[in-house]
């Protein structure tokens, strides 16, 4: 979760292009990215420094092929609360958070106070996280399962 009090750094153009370098691949060397950006090594080093420690970069990822761990099937559960309440929103958040299968967890405004994207071997994994993960939360006054058919997650930043 991104503190509310955090102060970014202010990112210039050289800033910007390393950081989408590093989005559409966090194992580019250092050198490769000062040659594309047009910078020394060593500047190219203390900007990703700067960068890293100012909060710009949440962590370094590497992206896995679903099938290839055992998952099957991938679903998004809205979750609606009995009363949207910090204590209760505190409360689910920590339980998802503890679950293997949650790889994404949204906070909403709308209808439903949570998007859960969960990731699960079949759909009797599945059925099992949606009634024995959630419905059985005290908090939790409603699910939804939306089965997800392709997931697609596009690298890139907004532009200026």
């Amino acid at each position: 979760m991104v503190s509310e009090t955090a102060i970014y750094p202010v990112l210039d153009r050289i800033d910007r292009e390393i950081v989408a370098l590093l989005v559409e691949d966090a194992r580019r060397s250092n050198k490769e990215i000062a040659a594309t950006v047009g910078i020394a090594q060593s500047t190219c080093s203390e900007r990703i420094r700067r960068l890293e420690s100012g909060g710009v970069f949440r962590g370094h990822h590497a992206e896995v092929e679903p099938k290839a761990v055992g998952v099957g099937l991938q679903a998004m559960i809205a979750v609606r609360l009995h009363r949207h309440e910090k204590s209760q929103v505190d409360r689910l958040r920590t339980h998802a958070g503890g679950m293997p299968e949650v790889v994404g967890f949204y906070h909403m405004a709308g209808a439903n106070d949570f998007l859960i994207h969960v990731a699960v071997r079949d759909s009797d994994h599945l059925r099992e996280i949606a009634m024995g993960a959630f419905t059985s939360q005290p908090e939790v006054a409603h699910i939804e399962t939306s089965l997800i058919f392709e997931h697609t997650r596009f690298l890139g930043l907004p532009s200026d």
